[in-house]
């Protein structure tokens, strides 16, 4: 179905689900990440926000907000990633076990200053260079961050900022400067920190996708305490998808009896997930449109090989949105109904927010909004990927 601001389609059934796929994302396989996260200083589990004014105008039970952008002082979640597969890349270098190895223990000597040494590098569009040059300065190693064509400088100046990283904008998309970072990595014996997958490098993302299960296993402990036994609906924004197949597989390995309906949510200009899924043969493809989008941090065409794996079988639906809905997201956050909390979040952090509210109250969703069961019994849960990591874009949005 293809309608003005958005377009959406069923994710075709998986031909045979693999249940063991959701395991390493379990709440007792995730234990050691958490241990890892709650050990540093400045960890925090971050708000969970309720929409009482969207759940009532829209008529479901309620909607929350998952509201990353003050974690670690970031404005963007990506540190749950970076620092847990730093960890465990810096523990296979010298040969620790990570499962008994403290991160206290890797700055004391003789780790510290072999640790030193090491260089990571990697590709970013924004959030996830932040999250790998706040990691390197925590362990007192180096990394060097590419950005594709188009960054604007004040994304790269807010990695510096974060730690300790070197930082260049490119000439590339963002699929060619990941090539770019993996050859130098492979040239120069530095370590690629990447958070997309393909053949033969799969261990590293996969350390970065559990590191987001952090994020999921906090809002699960929030939802309770606020009444709710689960979600019925998770709406999960994606780049190269690997928070969103992090999460998604959190949400199936936690409510196997009850599994909520999952929607992936990308950029109508490159969203390799929605027509990785209209090509309907159980394999990852390129986004095919102009990469052309406000959402930098979801500008990336091509999806990680373990995020396809997980969200193939398990989402129901996949939606592209032009740039206004997550305008429309950026506003309702920012201003929300009388006495609820605001959230600010960035292009990439909205989506979710204004796409709902389009499918809650736009006549033309309706049939969709019950197919969905968006109805008075479900339990919406989002998540405000990044703050306000354009600030001058984004007071341009809420300003107009």
């Amino acid at each position: 179905m293809s309608v003005e601001k958005i377009r959406w389609l069923q994710f075709p059934a998986a031909a045979a689900v693999k249940e063991d796929i959701y395991e390493p994302f379990s709440y007792e396989q995730s234990a050691d990440v958490r241990r890892l996260h709650e050990s540093l200083a400045d960890y925090a589990a971050t708000p969970l926000v309720s929409l009482d004014g969207m759940a009532g105008a829209g008529g479901v039970k309620a909607v929350f907000v998952k509201d990353e952008s003050p974690r670690f002082g970031l404005k963007a979640f990506k540190g749950l990633g970076g620092t847990y597969a730093m960890f465990r890349m810096i523990c296979k270098e010298l040969g620790l076990d990570p499962a008994a190895t403290a991160f206290e223990d890797l700055l004391r000597e003789p780790y510290a200053a072999k640790i030193h040494e090491l260089v990571f590098i990697t590709t970013t569009d924004g959030n996830h260079g932040k999250g790998v040059s706040w990691a390197a300065k925590l362990f007192g190693c180096k990394a060097h961050v590419f950005m594709p064509v188009g960054t604007v400088e004040v994304r790269a100046q807010a990695i510096r900022d974060a730690g300790n990283a070197d930082v260049v904008i490119t000439d590339m998309p963002y699929d060619a400067c990941v090539n770019y970072t993996a050859a130098l990595a492979e040239e120069n014996g530095w370590l690629l920190i990447q958070d997309t997958s393909w053949d033969g490098y799969e261990d590293v993302p996969l350390w970065i996708m559990r590191g987001y299960t952090t994020l999921f296993y906090e809002a699960a402990a929030q939802l309770k305490k606020a009444g709710y036994s689960q979600p019925t609906h998770i709406f999960l924004q994606a780049g190269v998808g690997a928070m969103a197949g992090a999460v998604a597989a959190c949400a199936m390995a936690s409510f196997p009896e009850k599994k909520p309906v999952i929607s992936i949510v990308e950029p109508k200009e490159v969203a390799c997930f929605y027509e990785s899924a209209l090509c309907g043969d159980g394999k990852p493809h390129a986004a095919t449109g102009s990469q052309e989008t406000i959402m930098a941090g979801l500008n990336c065409a091509s999806p990680c090989t373990i995020a396809w794996d997980i969200i193939k079988q398990c989402a129901s639906y996949a939606f592209a949105c032009n740039d206004a809905v997550t305008e429309h997201g950026m506003r309702i956050l920012a201003g929300p109904a009388t006495g609820e909390k605001p959230v600010v979040a960035g292009e990439s952090g909205a989506v979710t927010a204004g796409l709902l509210d389009h499918l809650l109250k736009d006549e033309k969703y309706q049939d969709l909004k019950k197919e969905m069961g968006l109805d008075e019994n479900a339990v919406v849960l989002l998540i405000n990927t990044e703050g306000d990591t354009d600030p001058d874009n984004y007071k341009k949005v809420l300003g107009k």
